[in-house]
């Protein structure tokens, strides 16, 4: 069962840091969310802005050393995983939790046979004798979309094209029937139909299981079609949180206004310059504690930006902004969609009056 208040997952004040030579990097510091039963969570952001650090913090994956998990709480079914014993934290990992990972080549065994890295999960966690095991595994394989299943799951991982391997990330992360799956960068380095099927698949087995998804991605044109909720990080924070559709039509935060910028829009006039947030993501090891991560890079920068961290503001009940002038933001984010909505409005009409309304009778 889940917790009491209805979360699947909580995790609370989340602080992830690495010691290299340059000093302390705080890769996730102080981040919290929750993702209830059968919700789909975005996590984006920029490269280093500590997405994936986050979910290997929850996968307890974190390499020791150089990382350690500082403080927070991970609450799983009610329980802090983060008190777990390492044999106790196996027991979830692979069965209660799935992962897919970002790259299949580095994840998969590349001298087993597909079959035995399907076979030792399900043996593992579900105590499968090997015929079983072996079944189970072209059955998830055909679950994924895998053609002539049976004939191909003795194959070694080279003999599959990229978006084959993904499939199998897939199969295998979902051979226990996990109740969260997180899936970080699952269409990375993959061509843009096999994309659109990886995520129709994620869609498709989410819907049919009930399973909740994290989904981990720097392309905010991946979310938008399958995340109810959205979490925007920069520099180990959380920076804005918001349901899907309210986060794109009402931003509350002037870096998720310059990622959602910085998304190609076919209805640009031809020649026009695709925007670029200026600068780039900040050295995590050397940032100065007294002021916005964000500010260098910052349109709406002001001198308070410099001197002082900005709150984190409610802005309604489920969304919320880490800025200064959050309010102002949204505020102004609400003009500019009510500007674009009547603007495309009068071209319907207008295009309707061009073409007298219609056919006529």
């Amino acid at each position: 069962m889940s917790s009491q208040n209805g979360n699947l997952l909580s995790v609370k004040d989340l602080r992830t840091y690495f010691e290299t030579e340059d000093g302390t990097v705080r890769a996730v510091d102080g981040i919290s969310f929750d993702l209830e039963r059968g919700e789909t969570l975005g996590i984006v952001g920029e490269s280093g802005s500590g997405k994936s650090v986050t979910n290997l913090s929850v996968m307890r994956l974190i390499p020791e050393p150089p990382g350690r998990i500082v403080s927070g709480e991970i609450i799983f079914h009610g329980q802090d995983i983060l008190t777990l014993s390492p044999e106790e934290m196996r027991q979830i990992r692979g069965k209660q939790i799935g992962m897919i990972f970002q790259d299949p080549m580095t994840s998969l065994n590349p001298f087993m046979r597909i079959s035995k890295q399907l076979m030792e999960i399900t043996q593992l966690h579900l105590g499968y004798d090997k015929d079983q095991a072996y079944r189970h595994a072209i059955k998830m394989l055909d679950t994924v979309g895998i053609p002539d299943a049976e004939a191909r799951v003795d194959s070694y991982p080279h003999e599959f094209s990229g978006g084959m391997r993904q499939r199998v990330m897939i199969a295998m992360a979902l051979s226990c029937e996990p109740e969260l799956l997180i899936a970080d960068e699952p269409t990375t380095a993959l061509d843009v139909t096999i994309q659109a099927q990886i995520l129709e698949l994620i869609k498709n087995l989410k819907r049919d299981t009930g399973t909740s998804v994290i989904l981990i991605t720097h392309d905010l044109g991946v979310v938008a079609g399958m995340s109810d909720h959205i979490i925007v990080m920069y520099a180990g924070k959380v920076f804005e949180q918001s349901p899907t559709r309210e986060l794109f039509a009402q931003p509350g935060n002037p870096y998720t206004k310059g990622l959602l910028k910085s998304v190609p829009d076919p209805a640009h006039e031809h020649g026009r310059e695709l925007y670029q947030i200026p600068g780039l993501p900040p050295d995590v090891a050397h940032l100065p504690p007294n002021q916005c991560p964000f500010a260098e890079r910052c349109y709406r920068v002001e001198d308070i930006c410099r001197r002082e961290f900005p709150p984190f503001v409610k802005l309604n009940d489920e969304h919320f902004s880490l800025c200064h002038f959050a309010g102002e933001v949204y505020a102004q984010s609400r003009v500019e969609s009510d500007a674009k909505t009547a603007g495309a409005n009068r071209r319907v009409a207008g295009t309707e009056a061009s073409t007298g309304g219609g056919t006529q009778r």
